[in-house]
């Protein structure tokens, strides 16, 4: 178990490492240097990295198609990431999931899902094998805003509750449903009251503290853990780029983009851990140069990496 001031750095370059990622994954969409779509997360660092590192050894989680972020902070290796985006042999899944479907087992991530909300079930799934097994372990599963609405969140949240399966809810409420603003397809502001009916804890986070996070998460993770059931966490964050691609997500109000940007996750805590003396500002540098040199090597890996071949590739599709 690290310090705290030692495991508040680690969140620190860990986040410095997503945002750096995802600008990357960004500008080798534009130049044409990955085909396909991705979903970027930058702004959610500190809901990624917060919530995650409320997990230990054992536990699980699922996660959305914009879950880059989810993966790095589990552990998956940045080589191991881009090569995944690049369909390249020594992705994570050999380069047959791509961005929508990272998936590191070793670390406790099942998977992510293109279909919004499908996590939900999987985990409540892997939740209840941990409490059947009398297993100490629990599953954490994230999922936009948008996946409020549908079926499988209340299907997921009922279920959960009924059984008392150690699970633990995660709304990313970056304020849009792919292009459409929260407001105009929900009737509530604060999401997590929709806990209230299935008699959970419905908890209402800062997700651009990634401090905030962490304590709200270990809280609920320690809850499902002693037996006491699911809960629901709605953490207020922003995503800075479009929903995919390179969508410039003109519909945002003005200035609205600028607003969050003031309360940066990474500078929330770049600040706090600055001005507590944790952090100068050539440490902070250096931090900044090792994270984008990592994310240059794992591109320079990537690019150098085979394809599969057909029949490799079908080897790990169809069972024999």
């Amino acid at each position: 178990m690290l310090e705290t001031g030692d495991r508040r750095l680690a969140w620190f370059r860990q986040m410095l490492l997503i945002r750096s990622f995802e600008d990357a994954v960004y500008q080798m969409f534009l130049a044409g240097r990955i085909e396909g779509t991705t979903h970027l997360c930058q702004g959610q660092e500190a809901v990624s990295v917060g919530a995650i590192a409320a997990m230990a050894p054992g536990d699980v989680q699922t996660n959305t198609y914009r879950g880059h972020g989810e993966a790095l902070a589990l552990g998956m290796s940045a080589d191991e990431a881009m090569a995944e985006l690049l369909g390249r042999a020594t992705g994570a899944s050999k380069g047959l999931g791509g961005s929508m479907h990272l998936i590191d087992r070793a670390n406790g991530n099942i998977g992510a899902n293109a279909i919004v909300g499908a996590g939900l079930p999987i985990a409540v799934g892997a939740a209840m094998a941990f409490k059947l097994r009398r297993e100490p372990h629990v599953a954490l599963t994230f999922m936009g805003d948008g996946a409020t609405n549908i079926g499988t969140f209340h299907e997921s949240l009922n279920m959960a509750a009924v059984w008392g399966a150690p699970v633990v809810f995660i709304i990313t409420n970056n304020l849009y449903g792919e292009y459409s603003p929260v407001r105009m397809t929900t009737p509530i502001d604060d999401l997590a009251r929709r806990a209230e009916p299935y008699r959970m804890p419905g908890v209402v986070v800062d997700g651009q503290d990634v401090e905030a996070v962490f304590a709200a998460a270990s809280e609920a993770v320690a809850r499902a853990r002693a037996g006491d059931g699911p809960s629901l966490l709605e953490m207020k964050t922003y995503r800075y780029r479009g929903h995919s691609r390179s969508e410039p997500a003109k519909y945002r109000a003005p200035g609205e983009l600028e607003a969050w940007v003031e309360r940066d996750p990474i500078e929330i805590l770049g600040r706090r851990l600055a001005e507590e003396g944790q952090l100068t500002q050539a440490d902070r540098t250096a931090m900044a140069e090792q994270v984008e040199s990592e994310v240059g090597i794992a591109i320079e890996h990537a690019e150098a990496a085979p394809y599969l071949t057909l029949e490799e590739a079908g080897r790990h599709v169809y069972a024999d």
